[in-house]
This record gives structure tokens, sequence and C-alpha cells, in this order.
């Protein structure tokens, strides 16, 4: 197959006015000889690109058509050339010089020639359309020669009824705005006055949606009868550029804000202060009253262009103008010349006033304000993509291709972050109107470049899918050959480093950067420890993958929940065309640079788990299910259609960690979470316990073939094996195993410990005063399964030291020492309180109180709310302040008679307080009264009434620990919990405090393995988590903890085998010693403090 060569041909030569030049030739390119290939007039001759085969003969002719399309053939023979085998070139020719050798010079050696450096972006001369026009949706345009204006406005209604607050503002005054710069005073107006108040973001949000529609002629500007020059205009613009500024530079200003303001910014005029001149733009004048060009073009130009422009400027004239500016070069040589010259410079001037120019044309408008280091690489950028878009015209090979891309993409990234450097100093009151003006095209050129990386993205997917996309990764894996990742994984970081210079969640995406920097110099080994390196690589890199598109997925999240509900208020209230509407969030997604770094991460994804052998599911609760599939955002109580009877699957959109999956409906037997979850989180422990088969998917492929299920019944079966969802004719109920009814559910009847508030005086024998217990004497009968478990454990840890694995590990640990207050004390608050009579009131109208009609909610809350007001007396504060050191930090937690039960463990469903200290008796007090609160949540009351516990059973004591301050927290189960297998420990693991775990935070933890016989540890999947919690060590105990971005990159348990190995040996060594000392397998939560083991607490683990 033949190459492409590509040939820019010009032709000096003159003609007369009207005429203009062509060519035929010998090859179908050139048009056989029978039809014209026209050429373009320029200052420079007449032009025109040709894509010719490599290493042709071609013959060919310049030919004039006159204006009466007679054809006047140049003099001689044919022009003969031999073309190369590929390349880009170009040839200078002359009129009737037929005989001489054209010369092909390779287009860099041209342009070197024709320039020093690069020359200012795009000539005048080719009349390039603005990608403001291409987005233009209003109404085409028509010449007029006559003052129509008016008669040219269509009927526009406005729907205020419903709308409230800003949005009745924006409309209402809408409606008495017809021109431009109004409506531009109405977003000033609106923008100024709520920059400052809690609705800042929805006024940032109406203003970026209704300037798009005004920017793309969906919302139309017409004259008013008044006079209002450009500089009006732009003066406005100044307003509102100034207040965008000031809020940018705001250090509390949210990750949402930043993302609409930089969509407001390209939709301002320019205020240079040509443009804030008294007159402005005043060229066209000039050009209307011409005397060498016809009257009715003369006529169209006055009325459609000068009168409109200088009375009400507005969108619509940038429309006008290229219009008349494709008529007017229509027909090289049908016009005069130097008029054509003045109208392209003046749509040059339209251009920059409307701030729609092309990339190159913004980024020369900086260049006398940047430094010597800014102007360079500048330069070498616009050099870059000036060969870079020659490249997507030719046919060079991908190699060559990609490497150009890739200096593009790394010069776009050194002036960037030039740019926003020099944007980082904020706008300062003082600064002079010129100083603003060049910001703002900063400013521009900052977005423009995040703009131009979106196209480079794109031509590299297109580049590596004709290379093989997915399947060519994976073939490379298996090669071990990983070097053709490199190049997927540069683009990738390139793309996310783009991210952060957008200013969305920086620290994120620099953490990411880091990672994948480092998984790419690390490259593949033959084994990482004991561990086969190819499946260690792949995990790793999946780890960060999944963490990339989930920051790409929770930005399409944001936009999706702040726009699409304004779109839909504005768009009714505008009468914007429906399709408009509902496309409008969507658009933005698909046009910005997180669209192409989300494709490329489903690419890579994709590659990864296949090379893993896994299609993107996750098996928490193994098992097979049949039933309805029913789509939820959520799993709460009322999410369920009142209308869904028998079994149902749910696909559930997001989680928490903290539901209960029965709470939401006794009939849900299967779940498929949308999101990754910790396999021992709460939820994953109630899901097992309720035997309630439960896998996540994160593969898009699959979540768009369950989309196609929703509403029919299926089967669905989990297994370490795999997850197959497919069609089921009907429901077979005897048949489904995971179908519970009152009969045979496993939950109900759970043996509930209880007490008598009249043994409260008892509470203090064997303890310290005030009745507070300690650790080591607490019991089930008063201080609940979980303190009881705990001071069980601190005997234990005085033992374990002594206690080794078959492969000598020792299983010791250390508990936090700790105290409990026991059951019968909130009771005896309520009581000094005088609350006695109206806490049973509200707990007996509980019992039976209805969840749809929201009577459950209400008394929820008013007991919650009674409770809160209790607080333990300043003797019991004192007591507990005795028994820890004065500095000492706490952990207040529950320990009710309902959690950490064989048939009911509760996991997560009542509070626990971190960072509180008895010296502040305020906030310490404060965490006690949550604790107890906690017993009557919604879900709480929910979760007991599911499992068959009368609530007037339900009790709670409050265990208080020393707070740790741990390196990483962690879960073990002491039998796997996916296939049951007794001989190994299941551990999962994550920087920082344990509520990440716990809880669902989005992520993944470090999960492994561990041998309780032959010491083998696996790694099954690397953390991914985005933040940890820690206590600040110098802070107050205020019950407050921080969040801090983690870089795996530098975590040992990523990076460092042998690390990963004897810690995986040693919880194994300390679960299975629990296991045995408790008499079945242990659900057990602890933490790693320097070279510590600590537990914290164990359950029995629900089978």
């Amino acid at each position: 197959m033949k190459h492409k060569v590509r040939l820019q041909v010009r032709l000096d030569h003159q003609v007369q006015f009207g005429d203009h030049v062509v060519i035929r030739g010998s090859t179908k390119e050139l048009g056989s000889w029978r039809e014209n290939i026209p050429l373009n007039w320029t200052e420079n001759g007449w032009v025109c690109d040709l894509q010719l085969k490599g290493s042709d003969h071609i013959e060919f002719k310049f030919v004039t058509v006159n204006k009466d399309k007679s054809l006047v053939w140049e003099g001689g023979e044919n022009r003969v050339l031999k073309l190369p085998g590929a390349g880009h070139f170009a040839t200078v020719a002359t009129w009737n010089a037929t005989q001489e050798n054209l010369e092909l010079q390779p287009l860099d050696e041209v342009q070197e020639e024709e320039s020093d450096g690069y020359d200012a972006a795009t000539s005048l001369s080719q009349a390039e359309t603005s990608p403001f026009v291409g987005q233009w949706q209003g109404k085409p345009i028509s010449f007029m020669q006559s003052n129509e204006h008016r008669t040219h406005e269509t009927e526009r209604k406005w729907d205020t009824s419903r709308l409230q607050g800003l949005s009745l503002k924006l409309v209402q005054a809408d409606q008495n705005a017809r021109n431009w710069w109004r409506k531009l005073d109405i977003v000033r107006d609106i923008i100024a006055g709520s920059l400052q108040g809690e609705d800042r973001l929805e006024a940032l949000l109406y203003s970026a949606i209704y300037l798009k529609w005004i920017n793309t002629g969906q919302i139309s500007c017409f004259e008013d009868g008044g006079h209002h020059r450009p500089n009006r205009h732009a003066e406005i613009s100044r307003l509102i550029f100034r207040e965008l500024e000031r809020h940018t530079s705001r250090k509390d200003i949210s990750p949402q804000e930043v993302l609409v303001i930089r969509k407001i910014h390209p939709c301002l005029p320019s205020f240079k202060a040509e443009f804030t001149a008294s007159v402005p733009l005043t060229r066209i004048r000039d050009i209307a009253h011409r005397n060498d060009i016809p009257h009715d073009v003369k006529l169209q130009i006055k009325h459609t262009i000068q009168n409109k422009l200088h009375r009400n400027a507005g969108p619509e004239d940038l429309v006008a103008t290229e219009a008349m500016l494709a008529k007017i070069t229509e027909n090289p040589g049908e016009y005069s010349e130097a008029f054509v010259k003045e109208f392209k410079i003046f749509h040059q001037e339209l251009k920059d006033f409307f701030n729609a120019g092309s990339l190159a044309e913004q980024l020369e408008s900086i260049r006398e304000s940047m430094d010597e280091y800014g102007s360079s690489a500048l330069t070498s950028f616009l050099e870059c993509k000036k060969n870079m878009d020659a490249a997507a015209e030719s046919t060079a090979d991908a190699e060559e291709v990609i490497k150009l891309l890739f200096k593009t993409m790394e010069s776009l990234n050194v002036l960037r972050e030039i740019i926003v450097k020099g944007l980082e100093s904020g706008l300062r009151n003082d600064a002079p109107d010129s100083a603003i003006a060049m910001r703002q095209k900063w400013r521009l050129c900052e977005i423009g470049l995040e703009d131009y990386s979106f196209v480079l993205l794109s031509r590299f997917l297109n580049e590596l899918e004709v290379m093989g996309g997915a399947r060519w990764l994976v073939a490379n894996v298996q090669s071990k050959n990983v070097n053709s990742w490199n190049d997927p994984l540069g683009a990738l970081i390139i793309g996310v480093h783009q991210l952060k210079l957008s200013n969305w969640k920086p620290e994120e995406c620099g953490a990411i950067e880091n990672e994948l920097i480092a998984w790419s110099k690390r490259g593949l080994s033959e084994r990482e420890g004991n561990e086969d390196g190819k499946t260690i690589w792949t995990l790793r890199l999946k780890a960060t993958l999944d963490r990339s598109k989930r920051l790409t997925d929770e930005y399409t999240e944001e936009l999706l929940k702040i726009f699409p509900q304004k779109v839909q208020i504005l768009g009714k209230a505008l009468g914007i065309p429906e399709n408009s509407v509902r496309t409008y969030t969507e658009a933005e997604i698909r046009a910005g640079v997180i669209f192409q770094v989300s494709k490329l991460c489903t690419l890579l994804l994709k590659a990864v788990r296949s090379t893993l052998g896994s299609q993107g599911w996750d098996v928490l609760v193994p098992g097979a299910a049949l039933g309805k599939l029913v789509q939820v955002e959520r799993i709460v109580p009322g999410s369920l259609p009142s209308s869904v009877e028998g079994p149902i699957i749910l696909v559930v959109n997001k989680a928490d960690g903290d539901e209960e999956v029965t709470a939401a409906g006794r009939n849900i037997v299967g779940v498929i979470l949308q999101q990754e979850l910790p396999h021992l989180s709460h939820l994953g422990v109630r899901a097992r316990q309720e035997k309630v088969v439960f896998v996540t998917c994160e593969d898009d492929e699959n979540v768009a073939d369950i989309q196609k299920l929703i509403g029919s019944y299926v089967r669905l079966e989990a297994s370490t094996a795999g997850v197959n969802l497919k069609l089921s004719s009907s429901v077979d109920t005897d048949d489904n195993s995971s179908t519970r009814s009152s009969s045979d559910d496993s939950v109900l009847g759970v043996e509930v410990p209880s007490f008598s508030s009249g043994r409260i005086s008892n509470f203090d024998q064997g303890a310290s005063s005030g009745g507070v217990i300690l650790l080591p004497d607490a019991v089930i009968q008063t201080s609940g399964a979980k303190a009881a478990a705990c001071g069980h454990l601190s005997s234990l840890s005085a033992v374990s030291d002594k206690v080794y694995s078959d492969q000598g590990v020792p299983a010791s640990f250390r508990v936090p020492s700790g105290a409990v207050l026991p059951f019968g004390f909130m009771e005896l608050e309520l009581e000094k309180s005088n609350s006695t009579e109206a806490f049973r009131s509200i707990l007996e109208k509980i019992e039976t109180a209805k969840l749809e009609s929201g009577e459950l909610d209400v008394l929820c809350h008013q007991l919650q709310e009674l409770i809160s007001s209790l607080k333990p007396s300043k003797d019991i504060i004192e007591s507990i302040g005795r028994i820890f050191p004065s500095n000492a930090r706490l952990i207040v937690r529950s320990s009710a008679n309902v959690e950490d039960l064989a048939g009911m463990s509760a996991a997560g469903l009542y509070e626990s307080i971190p960072n509180v200290s008895p010296s502040n008796p305020t906030v310490f007090g404060n965490a006690v009264s949550q604790v107890w609160a906690s017993l009557y949540t919604r879900r709480a009351v929910l979760s007991r009434r599911a499992a068959g516990v009368p609530q007037k059973e339900a009790s709670m004591a409050v265990l208080i620990q020393e707070m740790l301050s741990p390196d990483l927290s962690f879960v073990l189960h002491t039998v796997s919990p996916t296939n049951q297998d007794n001989n190994c420990v299941e551990a999962e693991i994550a920087s920082g405090l344990g509520e990440t775990l716990a809880s669902g935070t989005r992520g993944t933890p470090w999960r492994i393995s561990s041998g309780k016989f032959d010491g083998q540890v696996q790694t099954l999947a690397f953390a991914n988590f985005s933040e940890e919690l820690l206590i600040r060590g110098a802070g107050p105990a205020d019950g407050e903890v921080f969040r801090l971005t983690v870089d795996y990159s530098k975590k040992p348990l990523t990076v460092d085998s042998v690390f990963c190995r004897q810690l995986g040996q040693r919880l194994c060594a300390v679960g299975f010693f629990l296991e045995r000392k408790f008499g079945c397998p242990q659900d057990v939560e602890g933490c790693l403090v320097g070279k510590d083991i600590f537990i914290v607490q164990t359950r029995p683990q629900p089978q």
C-alpha cells in the first residue's frame, strides 16, 4: 500500500477582478484533467493543499477561470513531478514557467526560511473560523440592506411560575433585557450580589448556563432602540471578571465553584484598552463606506454589521461577520483585494473583542507580557502544535505521530504550568485596567490549553486503538513486555496533571501522578517476594487506575449533581428547546479533558482486568439468588417501590458502608453495588450475616449489560470462580435458597442480654468509684458483648507474646486501656432530668410507628433530641479522668446489648466518637450522649425491627478507650469470607484510623490472605483509598480528625514485599490465636502503631 504525500502548492500570479485559479491534472486527486481543483487567494499568492499517492508521477497545469466561466490554460508543456514516497512538502510555481523544475522542500525547512519563530498563530489571509462561531446554534444570519433588525425578532416566551430566589431574579431581568450588554449586566448583578453569601454556587451556575445559551445563540440578543457601543459591554465584563478572580483566590472556594467559574470566563468579551475606548471597533465604519465594493454588499455590511455593532453589539455580530467573510472570499478575485484584506483585519479585531480567537491567536496575545522563559515555552508549544496539526492531516506512521503527540503534550504541560503559576498571585485591588485585561487573556489561554489537551489525548486514544487497544496491551503483559504500557501510562499522567492544573482535587491528582510514575519506573519483575511478579505488577497498577477512574467519576458526579436541575429550571423558564436542556450536562462532560482521561482509564482497566482474569466483578458474599432486578440510588428503607413484591435483587448506585440490607426490605435476596467496597466493611459484614448475595461491579460494559435487565427476573450466581447474571423466566421461590421467610430466618429470635435498672447501685462493685467499670472487669451483663470481649482481650494480651505460629511468628498484641459506663447510666440521667415518662412514651410509639408516613422519622428525631440533652455527671467524668493519663486522648464507643452477638453483629450501627478528653467536660459529655442517642437512629430501630428485637429491650453501655494514632488499621476474618477456607486468615488494611475500613469510603483496602499452617501470604488487592484519617498530635481533643491524601508509592505495604509478608504472618498468628481462645471464627479489629499490633475489639464472625 502506497503512503501519502501532502503537498502545499503556491502560485505567484495576478488575475483580473472576479477571476480565480485552479489546477487540473492527471490523477484523481488533481481532477483527472476534467475537474477543477481550486486554489485560494492569499497575500502571498494562490495556494492549495493536496494529498497525493507517494512515489507517483503526476502531470498538471494551472488554469485561470474567468468571470464568464471560460478557461485560460497556462502555456507550454504539462508540468511533470515525481513525488517522494511519503512526507509533507511545499513548492512554489510561476505562471507559464512550465519547464522549470519544481523544488520540493520539507515543510519544516520552508517554515524555518519564512520565520525565525512561530508566525503569529494564523495569518489574516487564512480567515480562520473561530471556535465561537462553530458552536453557534442560533438562527442563520441573513444580510439586510436596511435597518430590519427588529423585524427579525421572534416572539419569546418566559415562564416564571414556581421560580424563586436567584432564578426568578434572572428570568424577570431577562424579560426586560433585549440586548447583550443588558444581559451581561444581569450576570454582573447576580454575581456581585451573591458571591459573599451562601448561594454563591447557585449564582455561578445560573450565570454559566445563561451566558452559554447567549453565546451559542439559543438566547437571542436584539436592538432595543438605544445606542450602547461595545465599550459598555467591555466595562461590564471587567467588573464580572474582577469578581470571579477575587472569588477564585478565596481559601474557602469549593471544587464545584472552581469548576463552574472556568465555564464562565470564555463567555465574557475582552476589555482591552481598544475596546473600552469611547468609540471602539471603528474599522467597520470605514469599510462600509468604501467605493470599491458593490452597492448591495456595502448596504449589507452597514446594516447587518456596522450599525448593529455600534448600537447593540452581540454574539450574532461575529457570526454575521464570518458569514460575510465567507461570502467575499468564496470566489477569489471577485472583490477588491484591498477590501478583502481590510475586512479580514476587522474580523480579527472582532474575534479579539469576543475572545473568540484560536488558541494560537490567544497565546500570541500574551507573549509581550511573558518573560524570556515563558516566551520560549510559548514558541516551543506553538511549533509543536503546528507540526501536530499538520500531522493530523498527513499519513505519518503511528510511531512518529505518538512521538509528536508526547512532545506536544509535554510542551503544553510546561507552558500551562507557567501560566497557572503566573495567575497564582491573585488580582491586586489597585491593579491597573491594562493589567486586568492581560490577566483575562492569561486566564483564557490557560483554559484554552486545557481544551487542547482534550484534542491531543483524543488523538492518542485513536492511535492506541489502531494498534489494538486493550488486547494489544494484554498480549504484551502476557509476554512480560510492559514497555508498551509506558506511552498509555505517560498519557494518563499528563491527563491527570491537566486536571491538577485545573485545580480539580489537586492533591489527589498529585498522588495519582506520583504512583503512576513510580509504577512505570518500577517495571515488571519475575518475582516480588514469594509472589508472581506479573500478578503483583498488575494488581498494583489496577489500584491506581481504579483511583484515577474514581477521580474522573467524581468530577462527572459533581457536574450531574449541580447542573441538570438548574439547567432544567432555567431552560423551562427561558423557553430553551427541550433537547438543548436535556443534553446540556452531557455535552459539558464530553467536551472536557476529564472525558478523555476517563476513556483512557477505562481502556487500561479493561487490559488490567483481562490480565488478571477478572471481568470487573468482586464477590463479597457468594451464593445464588433469584429475583426481580430493581435499581435504587441507595440501600435505605423506603427506597423500594411499594408495588414490587416477591424476592428482589437490588442494583445500587452508591453506598456509605453503614447500611443494613434487610432494613430496606425483607425480600432483598441479592445486591449488585456499582462501586468498590471493602469486603469487611460494616455493610459487607451485615450482608454476610443476613445471607444476602452481594457483589460489586466496576466495569462500564458490565454495568451497561445490567441496565438492560432492570425490571426483569434474573438469576445472580456469585462465587470465587466469577459472577453470572442471566434472565430467568420466572422466580421459583421453592428453589430460591436466598429468599427468607419468618419461619426460616436465622436472624430472628436473637437472644438479647437484658439488664435490670434496679441493679444500678450494684454496678460499682469491684470497680472504680462513681460506678465506672474498669475494662478487665467488664462482663456482658453489665457492659455488653463488645466491652466484655475487650476486657477478655486485655487479659489475653498478657500471654500472647508466649504463643507462636508454626513458622515461629509471635501472636503478641496489646490492648488499649479502657473503662465502661455500664447499662443503666442513660436511664439514671433520664430520671435525674424527669424525662423518664417522656422517654417511655416515645419508645412505645416507635415500636409500631409507620415508615411510609414519616412517623418513625419524627419519633426517632424526638427521642435522639431528648437523649442528646443528657450529660454524665461531673463526678462520673472526673472518675474517668483519673483512670487515664492527664494528656490521654480517648475514643467513646458503643457497647449495646444488641451488638457483637453471634446472630447480630450490628457492625457500625452505633456511634463512636474519637479524639475526646475528660479534661474538656463539655466535648466529652456530648460524645457520651451521642453514643447513647445512636441507639435510636432510624437505621438502628429498623435493624432491630428486622431482627425481631423489641425496642424496649435495647440498652447502651459506653466503652471508653485510650485513642491510638495508628500507622495502619485492619479488620481480620479468621475464616475467608468469600470461599469459607478455614486454613486462611483474611485481612483488610487501610492507612490511618480504622473508620476508613469500617465505613463505605470509596476505594479498596490492602487485602491479604495468610495461611494459618503454611505461613504463605498472598496479596489479593492493593489499597487505593484517597485519604487516611489521622489525629492531630498537637491539636485539641475536640472529637475531630483530619484527612490526608495518601501517596501509595511511599507506603511500605505497597512497595515492600518483605514488609507485606511479615505483617501478614503476624496478623495471621494473632487472628488464629484469638479464634482458638474465643472458640469460634472471629471478626477482629485492630491497628499497627509503630511495630506494635493493638487489638481494639473482636466479635464472632458472621457465617
